[in-house]
């Protein structure tokens, strides 16, 4: 069983973002005594995102306009809060960048070519973007690493964002992963998205375990109640047989006499009387023990109910999901057509500009020749025949 594996790995300082960048992009000269590198195989790395400069520079590229922004609301800022961009992101609360982490557990990659490993690289990187929502200009760099035991892809975006500032009621940047990524119950639900999108990618892959530390807290109660209740019992039952061994040796010194309270020796009487009591201790318990295994009956059998109903529910929560999931691919890839006509519009509509510009068609029919191409875009005027359509 092979399991889809997505993590992430937060980023809070430069420092820190500079010291994972050489180890993405192997600039470690310490790699030659990694026994987890094979440096050999360094040049199978693939990068999906390229980046031709050091993280923090990338970093600084990304964030030009942010870090303009904090330098120009520094200018008005008193002596004493005044921090350098470095210094403002450093401290943040926030993170600088997060690192996301794909891959999948060992076997699921033997027997597979480079080009099948890097079909399902991209395939990640699609999630990336229209599953976490992440465009083009806020991911810092990706890489494939080949030269280690399991290929896994290290994607590090940075999530900067536009929000309201509601003190000063304009907007402004911001580093946000939690735009991105809620909590960890929204990572759970993407965790739960991307493993339903390679599926769909036609790669065969289960969701790991999630919620494995869930707190059962019935079972944990009935436990407490029949341990403590078995070690009363323990102690009840040791003091009864305490009890019946030393009414066995009283009895032992006492005459075969008829056996009533004045024949009795009165020791021997009052272990007669403990025996009794403990026995009777012991009979009292057995109520409370009943009523334990009854409780854990009632436990077991709502226990299997609501088991039964959860997978019922996992079946239909799954169908949504997997359907949710191509909803968003196809949307994501009905985003890349429409831009793909925007820039073929753009360019149609500069291609007529310059016919115009150059004197091409004359000017006084460039309304008309708009108001034909308008009408024929819209579809309100089809086109006579293929020569016309060629034509225009």
């Amino acid at each position: 069983m092979n399991y889809a594996i997505f993590r992430s790995e937060p980023i809070y300082t430069l420092n820190d973002l500079a010291q994972i960048g050489s180890h993405n992009k192997r600039e470690k000269k310490a790699y030659q005594s990694n026994p987890d590198i094979d440096l050999s195989k360094t040049k199978d790395n693939v990068e999906l995102v390229p980046l031709n400069m050091k993280y923090v520079k990338g970093f600084y590229e990304i964030t030009k306009e942010y870090k303009l922004e904090h330098e120009e609301r520094m200018k008005t800022e008193r002596e004493d809060r005044k921090r350098t961009f470095k210094q403002m992101v450093d401290k943040s609360k926030s993170v600088v960048a997060d690192e996301l982490v794909f891959t999948a557990t060992h076997t699921f990659f033997n027997d597979m070519s480079k080009d099948e490993i890097k079909n399902w690289a991209d395939r990640c990187m699609e999630f990336v973007h229209f599953g976490l929502g992440y465009e083009d200009n806020q991911i810092l760099h990706a890489t494939l690493h080949m030269d280690e035991k399991t290929p896994h892809i290290h994607c590090v975006v940075v999530p900067l964002v536009k929000k309201l500032d509601k003190r000063t009621n304009t907007e402004r940047y911001t580093i946000s992963k939690k735009q991105f990524i809620h909590d960890k119950e929204h990572l759970s639900e993407l965790q739960d998205e991307y493993c339903d999108y390679l599926n769909m990618c036609g790669f065969a892959l289960e969701r790991g375990i999630k919620h494995s530390d869930k707190e059962h807290i019935n079972m944990k109660e009935f436990k407490k109640l029949t341990k403590s209740l078995t070690t009363e019992l323990d102690i009840k039952d040791d003091k009864l047989s305490q009890s019946i061994n030393e009414l066995e040796d009283k009895m032992k010194t006492n005459k075969s006499i008829m056996f009533d309270k004045e024949s009795v020796k009165k020791d021997t009487f009052d272990s007669m009387n403990k025996v009794v009591e403990e026995a009777k201790k012991v009979k009292d318990l057995k109520p409370k023990l009943d009523n334990a295994y009854k409780n854990l009956k009632e436990i077991t059998n709502d226990y299997s109910r609501m088991h039964k109903e959860n997978m019922k529910l996992e079946d239909q929560n799954q169908s949504l999901k997997i359907e949710n999931a191509n909803l968003r691919y196809k949307s994501f890839h009905l985003s890349n057509t429409i831009d793909t006509l925007k820039n073929v519009i753009n360019r149609m509509a500069n291609f007529v500009y310059h016919l115009v510009a150059d004197g091409l068609i004359p000017r006084h029919k460039e309304d008309e020749f708009n108001d034909e191409f308008s009408e024929f875009i819209s579809g309100k005027k089809k086109n006579k025949d293929k020569d016309d359509s060629l034509g225009l």
